[in-house]
């Protein structure tokens, strides 16, 4: 085909698609289709990619791993140190404080600060680790000045993105563009050749925020605002409504029965805020408080949900039922089973492993390090090697050794299930009588097996016996079940039908808040180790001596049930305990504190030396003295050296995850360079725009790109654009930096919170909703956009190859 262009000719010819383009193509298909799904984790996903590719033959073994040491990698870890580095000595806490007292109370001001300190940090820190630093300063803030959260935690995300524009090192995709444009074999960018465009779509983003942006914001949940005071936190978590006092009789079976052993907690999901004994209150009681008759307990929960298990208590034991039980042991059987280290349960909890869906089979217990454990197994998270003993059928149990989850199976005999386990002797019958409230009620509903490891053997009914039946069996009065557990927990049930529910607690509320109760609001770091893991397998109260009352996420409160809820990134978590403990958890790396708690400041002492050794890494770059990536190791070793952040933090700083996904997906645009799927790619464009001149061709691919942040991760989606923007760029005999440009600020993403770490982290705290993000994001993009269309053809005007 024939392009004319002003005054040039370019003749060019569309490669025809061979094997190896389709079979590149295939892989990159492949990979967005698991990165949109969130199937499989991103950066597992990059390294699959490498494999395949090299697999494949599409990539020479000796290149595999070269993304590993290639100077982007290398610099965006060094920068993650150095961030680090200056968040621990306090440098950036100082700017930022002092820079954000110009606004005042007023909202644009406010906003306009915000976004210039936050931008400007950005430009040299790692956005994300300067998003997690500015977090609790932006919500003190909106504290002091009584300016709704939500119209200043969004822009200063943005802020954030708009300032990772102005240098080669504000952000990854800026690295990556250059890289390309290196191992293309152009002239890279240099440290600052972003800055005059860059300083461009800053302003121009601030602006769009300060003066219309910001009425996009959320304004109805403006009382909604969650850090404002104790009282707004317990209105936020809807804590005083769903708060009640439970009173232990005088003649309660649960007197002299430790807290652990009354199950008040585990049973019903209800938090124990307080022991109320003589008129006297203890905050968060120990598990091994003894009860007394008389105690009040002040809880937190769902009262249905508790009176729901006080049903339970009138089930009669029936003491000799051996025909029922030498009926069901000819038909159930018992088998120990090895997890393989290759099996997906392997970090799941017992409860979420869903042995009875995969396997129809239940756990009924573990050994690990020759230590069995028979209850409270709903929370054990499995491991690589537990021998798990497991109950089913005994067609069922017979079958297990085909599966390859696990290494090993043996189907127990009798005397070896009495031997180890005493399994005869936890089984036991109890009726439902005719008239029990638990009539027509599932067994699932009832929660019997959550609370007290009671496994529902069998249910005889009318002369017919089912055996193993699931959570939907209906039960029905005059039912005979055949039960695993414990007996004396039958004790305990009718201990909690004793239990006097008293409503009105206010008082007994206020009295706490005065004394050591105290709420705070906090969210996850972006690299916390916890995000992926459920409240039940933290189990905040023997971790941090605290509780978790509430979880706020997507618009929504989530108070109940939140055993199995699992943490996410930019989850705003209600703590409650007394305040020492809570001060403690502000030194935790994996949370980030909104409700201040008179936290003693950063230690400063290092705070020159600090800024000292960022500024000799610029100053070395910006001279030519030495290649960024050398420069910043340097200044990451040196930091370390100094004492200014040690070498654990300097690991934990590193956002692991990003940088496999950058090293893994290297290679790919290597293989698509390489194979030709880059210039077919490329030639698709051109059949579609390039009648319409280069800049259309500039402005078609920023859009694309800008598109695809939604679902594609930027540093992946830098890596698979710039192969195809050089193809395009060869094919119009121009020189390929203003589109790279073009396409290292298209890549930042303003449209979704799950986008950009950065986005993610404010949206909890925040209170934003999805279409929050749509409805500033959007408008935002387009204004990066123009502003960018403007300012390319007079700072990078297209130049011939």
């Amino acid at each position: 085909m024939l392009k004319s262009f002003t005054n040039q000719t370019i003749v060019v010819v569309a490669p025809g698609m061979t094997f190896e383009i389709a079979l590149v193509l295939g892989i990159l298909a492949a990979a967005l289709v698991l990165f949109v799904s969130e199937i499989i984790r991103m950066d597992l996903v990059a390294l699959l990619v490498l494999c395949t590719l090299t697999i494949t033959g599409l990539v020479p073994t000796d290149q595999a791993f070269a993304g590993f040491s290639s100077n982007a990698v290398i610099t965006v870890w060094a920068m993650f140190i150095l961030s680090e580095g200056l968040t621990r000595t306090g440098i950036a806490d100082v700017i930022g404080r002092r820079i954000v007292r110009i606004a005042g109370p007023r909202e644009v001001p406010m906003i306009m600060v915000i976004m210039i300190t936050a931008a400007t940090l950005s430009a040299f820190m790692n956005n994300i680790g300067v998003a997690a630093l500015m977090l609790p300063v932006v919500v003190d803030l909106a504290r002091r000045t009584r300016l709704p959260v939500s119209r200043l935690l969004m822009p200063l995300a943005n802020a954030t993105l708009l300032g990772g524009l102005v240098t080669l090192i504000g952000t990854p995709p800026n690295l990556l563009v250059s890289e390309a444009l290196f191992i293309g074999g152009h002239q890279p960018f240099e440290l600052f050749d972003f800055t005059p465009i860059g300083s461009g779509i800053v302003l121009a983003g601030i602006l769009f925020m300060a003066l219309l942006g910001r009425l996009l914001l959320p304004k109805t949940r403006a009382e909604r605002s969650r850090h404002l005071s104790q009282r707004s936190l317990r209105a936020r978590y809807k804590l005083q409504e769903q708060t009640f006092m439970l009173r232990v009789p005088v003649n309660s079976v649960l007197v002299g029965k430790t807290l652990a052993d009354s199950r008040i907690g585990v049973s019903t999901g209800l938090i124990i805020l307080a022991l109320v004994r003589f008129g006297r209150s203890e905050t968060l009681p120990s598990r091994q408080t003894v009860l007394r008759a008389g105690d009040g307990i002040l809880v937190k929960g769902r009262e249905d949900q508790f009176r729901e298990l006080q049903r339970w208590s009138d089930l009669v034991i029936e003491r000799e039922a051996p025909v029922l039980k030498s009926m069901v042991s000819s038909k159930v059987g018992y088998a120990e089973v090895k997890l393989d280290e290759n099996s997906p349960l392997v970090g799941e909890l017992v409860r979420l492993a869903g042995f009875r869906s995969r396997f129809n089979v239940v756990v009924v217990g573990i050994k690990r390090r020759n230590t069995y454990r028979l209850t409270n197994l709903a929370y054990v998270p499995l491991r690589a090697g537990d021998r798990i003993l497991v109950q089913g059928e005994l067609e069922t149990i017979e079958e297990l050794h085909k599966f390859a989850d696990f290494s090993h199976t043996e189907v127990l005999t009798n005397e070896q299930l009495r031997e180890q386990y005493q399994a005869d002797e936890r089984m036991f019958v109890v009726r439902l009588p005719k008239h029990s409230e638990l009539s027509d009620a599932t067994l699932h509903k009832s929660r019997i097996a959550d609370v007290f490891d009671f496994r529902v053997l069998a249910i005889f009914r009318d002369g017919k016996l089912s055996l193993m039946p699931d959570g939907d069996e209906i039960l029905a009065g005059g039912d005979l079940l055949l039960i695993e557990g414990q007996p004396e927990d039958l004790e305990v049930l009718r201990g909690l039908q004793e239990l006097e529910v008293e409503s009105r607690v206010a008082p007994h509320l206020g009295k706490l808040e005065s004394e050591r109760l105290t709420l705070m609001d906090a969210t996850l770091d972006p690299r916390s180790s916890l995000a992926g893991k459920t409240v039940g397998e933290l189990n905040f109260r023997e971790r941090y001596g605290l509780e978790l009352a509430g979880i706020w996420r997507d618009g929504t409160t989530l108070s109940v049930d939140l055993a199995e809820e699992r943490l996410k990134v930019g989850d705003a978590l209600l703590l409650l305990g007394p305040r020492d403990r809570l001060q403690l958890l502000s030194n935790d790396s994996d949370f980030l504190i909104l409700t201040p708690l008179g936290q003693q400041p950063p230690d400063t002492r290092r705070a020159p030396l600090a800024a000292a050794v960022m500024l000799a890494v610029v100053g070395l770059v910006l001279v030519g003295y030495l290649p960024i990536a050398v420069a910043a190791v340097a200044g990451g070793s040196f930091m370390i050296l100094t004492g200014c952040l040690t070498m654990e933090q300097a690991y934990r700083a590193i956002d692991w995850r990003a940088i496999f996904l950058i090293a893994g997906m290297l290679p790919l645009g290597i293989a698509m360079q390489d194979s030709g799927a880059a210039t077919w790619l490329a030639s698709q464009v051109m059949e579609l725009l390039g009648d319409k001149g280069p800049w259309a061709v500039i402005a078609g691919l920023y859009l694309l790109t800008a598109v695809a942040t939604l679902a594609i991760p930027t540093v992946a989606l830098v890596v698979l654009m710039s192969p195809i923007v050089l193809s395009a760029m060869t094919e119009l005999g121009l020189q390929p930096h203003t589109a790279m440009m073009a396409i290292a600020m298209a890549a930042a993403s303003f449209m979704s919170p799950i986008s950009h770490p950065s986005n993610t982290l404010v949206m909890g705290p925040g209170g934003y909703r999805f279409v929050d993000y749509l409805k500033v994001g959007i408008p935002l993009t387009l204004v990066v956009f123009a502003a960018t269309m403007i300012l390319l053809p007079w700072l990078w005007p297209l130049q011939p190859l």
